[in-house]
């Protein structure tokens, strides 16, 4: 049987997205795009072949594709790797490594993954103590926990962090921080500022008069 690897070249010369492979099967179509996806890992080019191997559903290249970018220290593809190849194990491992390491956008993007929100919870809680508040807005928004968010607004809005404390309050759906937040840049001469916070919270009476007064 013709396996077509004499194909590998012209295809890796022309751009996969240049070259048309309809009149093959689609058994025949993976085996060559698997070839070229091998390739592309021998020159280094990972990116494409990691959307190679995803078009072929080719779950132990994009296991194989995630351990090389683990030892590149590439976390974020690697768990992109691993999302796809739906290797629950190796997700694990890498999320709890990354907990670790500090590593903490990556350990939400592994944990979320998996949908196990216990450690979604702690990864927030050690970005809130890492000061790391927009990751931390980000997990408990993923978690639905709006009391949280608020307290993150709050706890922002004191250290000065004004912009991370609209954020919160806003993923919160917490109008009337927000509305204290608008009256705060108010009163600063932060009119535009104020005026975002006001919509946020859909108080339209404060925004009107920022519209009518300024």
């Amino acid at each position: 049987m013709n396996d077509f690897k004499n194909l590998v070249p012209t295809i890796l010369e022309k751009g996969v997205e240049h070259v048309d492979l309809s009149m093959f099967d689609l058994d025949t179509r993976d085996r060559i795009l698997n070839d070229v996806g091998k390739e592309l890992i021998k020159k280094g080019r990972f990116a494409e072949a990691l959307r190679i191997f995803t078009t072929t559903r080719n779950r132990q290249m994009l296991v194989a594709l995630g351990d090389e970018f683990r030892r590149m220290s590439n976390t974020g593809s690697a768990v992109d790797s691993y999302v796809l190849a739906g290797d629950t194990e190796r997700l694990r491992e890498i999320g709890e490594k990354c907990i670790k390491e500090g590593i903490l956008a990556t350990a939400v993007k592994a944990f979320k993954a998996l949908g196990d929100s216990e450690k979604l919870a702690a990864v927030g809680e050690e970005c809130i103590a890492k000061g790391k508040f927009d990751v931390a807005i980000e997990v408990f928004f993923i978690l639905g926990n709006k009391a949280k968010l608020s307290d993150i607004g709050e706890n922002c809005f004191k250290d000065s962090k004004f912009a991370w404390a609209a954020t919160a309050f806003h993923k919160a759906g917490d109008a009337d921080n927000l509305s204290k937040l608008g009256d705060f840049w108010l009163k600063e001469g932060q009119k535009a500022n104020a005026r975002t916070a006001y919509e946020l919270a859909g108080n339209q009476t404060m925004v009107n008069f920022i519209n009518q007064n300024f």
